[in-house]
């Protein structure tokens, strides 16, 4: 295998590799590392490196392959990048605010102790908007981050950094968070995978473990290895009270769907949708028909409503009031984007403007449930628009879609829905590229808690494509 190749390589081959000594976790890391700093520039995905720190990590764990009969644990000298809104014991964590330039953290979040426990070598940061606040990525404290596969373009948000460090080769795996798609759109975006589990699958710290819209997960380049950290963190943790207790193991291999019965939506019922992503998406169901699957378009019955049921909730909890408490003091360091995010969630202050996202909510899942209920997956776009461009205004009063008026924020992604329905699992996977060779992806939404299925469905789906980041043609043309 090139330079390249292993960095591109699976979590789970690389770690065949590992045990068959053909090649080490110091020397994977190393390639990653003269990655970083050839190609960070151009795409700008990463925050603080810990490189020389993670160099003597990787050391060790090359000399425990090296004795015999030694057992690795599931992700021993496997590189890991995380998002910078998640807490790492003795490292700063900005929230990609200039605010918290200097915010130490004196304990791990959940998954990151978990992933680390688990082997993995923790040898970076990855760039988030300020609070991750949007689906785009540029702040004041990290600048613009751009996707791999066409720099005028954005990575989607906010675990937008992660998306593209994954796109462009710099990492074997990535975390992040996913409040309203965060997880998902970069994912789309980027070409790569991201999994949205059940509120409370996997634990979390404080505040977003209390917010049952927000979410933890994996983000990788193929299925396999994004169930082989679902595997790792999933679970009760003391520390946690709303991580449930039952823990599911998820299959790494692909299976037949033949009978598997699919619904879908392109738009439900409201959304524009680029002829692009709606052209991916239709592709992307003709290889489930291929695999034998029924597969069949339904009628939700949303409508706009459900979009503007989301803002009273981003405005009204913690989300969007971190914003008011941080401007009272910090104005002058916050990013444009936040301040307008604040002006705009003082205007929510009445106790409906909770209860209506949960009536909502209940409302949705009246017609998607039933729909569950009868099929095995639901599946629709992530975005309906494949990226926005780097530096992308989510306030702009001038953004469109097919030429209509759109909400420059919400109006081009179909993630939030599936937060508000907060204990469906989501998994989002490539559905193709646009001419401007921006990836395309679609949602693969589980029955409640039933996890194991949308990767089933996703390994086969995989399978048949014959993967993603493969080869020399399946890659960024950025590293060529």
């Amino acid at each position: 295998m090139t330079n390249v190749d292993l960095a591109y390589g699976s979590a789970i081959e690389l770690l065949k590799l590992f045990k068959a000594r053909t090649t080490s976790p110091v020397e994977l890391l190393k390639i990653l590392i003269d990655r970083s700093r050839n190609l960070n520039g151009k795409v700008n995905c990463l925050a603080d490196c810990y490189f020389e720190e993670a160099l003597a990590k990787a050391k060790s764990a090359e000399q425990k392959y090296m004795k015999r009969g030694f057992k690795p644990r599931a992700l021993e000298g496997i590189p890991l990048l995380v998002k910078d809104a998640q807490r790492l014991k003795d490292k700063r964590t900005t929230h990609g605010s200039l605010i918290f330039a200097n915010n130490i953290d004196n304990h791990s979040d959940p998954q990151i102790e978990r992933l680390e426990n688990a082997g993995a070598i923790i040898f970076g940061r990855t760039t988030t908007p300020e609070f991750c606040l949007s689906g785009v990525t540029h702040s004041r404290m990290w600048g613009i981050t751009r996707n791999p596969w066409n720099l005028n373009y954005g990575p989607g948000g906010s675990s937008g950094g992660s998306g593209a460090a994954l796109a462009a080769g710099l990492t074997t795996l990535a975390t992040g968070t996913d409040i309203a798609g965060s997880i998902r759109i970069p994912s789309s975006a980027c070409g790569t995978i991201g999994f949205k589990p059940p509120h409370g699958r996997n634990p979390d710290g404080p505040p977003n473990n209390f917010d049952r819209y927000n979410h933890c997960g994996p983000m990788t380049r193929n299925v396999a290895d994004a169930a082989l950290m679902q595997n790792i963190t999933s679970g009760p943790h003391p520390l946690d009270h709303d991580s449930i207790r039952a823990r599911m193991k998820l299959p790494l291999k692909a299976e037949s769907m033949k009978g598997w019965k699919i619904a879908y939506s392109l738009d439900f019922g409201y959304v524009e949708v680029e002829p692009n992503v709606r052209r991916n998406t239709l592709e992307a169901l003709k290889v489930f028909r291929s695999l034998g699957a029924i597969v069949e378009e339904v009628d939700l019955g949303w409508t706009r409503s459900v979009d503007e049921e989301i803002i009273h909730w981003y405005n009204t909890m913690h989300f969007g009031r971190q914003v008011i408490w941080q401007r009272k003091a910090n104005a002058h360091l916050m990013t444009d984007y936040a301040l307008k995010f604040a002006e705009t969630a003082e205007h929510y202050t009445s106790i409906d403007d909770v209860h209506k996202p949960w009536e909502r909510s209940n409302a949705m899942y009246q017609t998607l449930g039933p729909v569950l209920a009868s099929y095995d997956v639901f599946i629709c776009p992530t975005n309906n628009v494949a990226a926005v461009k780097a530096d992308h205004d989510p306030w702009s009063k001038d953004f469109t879609i097919n030429g209509k008026q759109a909400d420059a924020e919400f109006g081009w992604e179909m993630t939030h829905q599936f937060n508000m329905l907060h204990n469906c699992p989501v998994l989002a996977v490539p559905s193709g590229h646009t001419s401007q060779g921006i990836p395309t992806g679609i949602q693969i939404v589980g029955r409640t808690w039933d996890d194991a299925r949308v990767f089933r469905a996703g390994l086969a789906y995989e399978k048949a494509l014959g993967g993603w980041f493969t080869s020399k043609e399946k890659r960024p043309a950025f590293n060529n």
